[in-house]
């Protein structure tokens, strides 16, 4: 088992997660973060500190897609291992339905 990050995270972008990580294994893109599956620990500690709820455990129902997202763009973006302010919309797009299709984007974010 792994957590991955999913849709919920795309426009919001909130970093909580990446300082409790003690594996350092989350990747930013230009508007969502990812986990690296082959760096996860099965941990957990960043799921409750998400306030998108954007991380889940793999094992749940229709995790398939996110599993290989995360697996994708982890090995394309660059590593992030510490907090950043949100996007200044971040707010107004936490629960919004359809973000995969409306805003994702596959460019890398800056990392640390």
């Amino acid at each position: 088992m792994t957590y991955v990050v999913t849709d919920a995270c795309i426009k919001c972008k909130y970093t909580d997660c990446v300082e409790v990580c003690p594996v350092d294994c989350f990747y930013e893109g230009e508007n969502m973060l990812v986990i690296n599956p082959s760096e996860c620990i099965d941990c957990g500690v960043c799921e409750p500190e998400c306030p998108a709820e954007a991380i889940l455990p793999d094992t749940e129902d229709g995790q398939e897609k996110w599993l290989e997202i995360n697996t994708k763009f982890s090995a394309e973006w660059p590593n992030i291992t510490e907090k950043k302010d949100p996007p200044a919309d971040a707010d107004e797009h936490k629960g919004e339905e359809g973000k995969y299709e409306k805003f994702f984007s596959p460019e890398p974010g800056e990392g640390d």
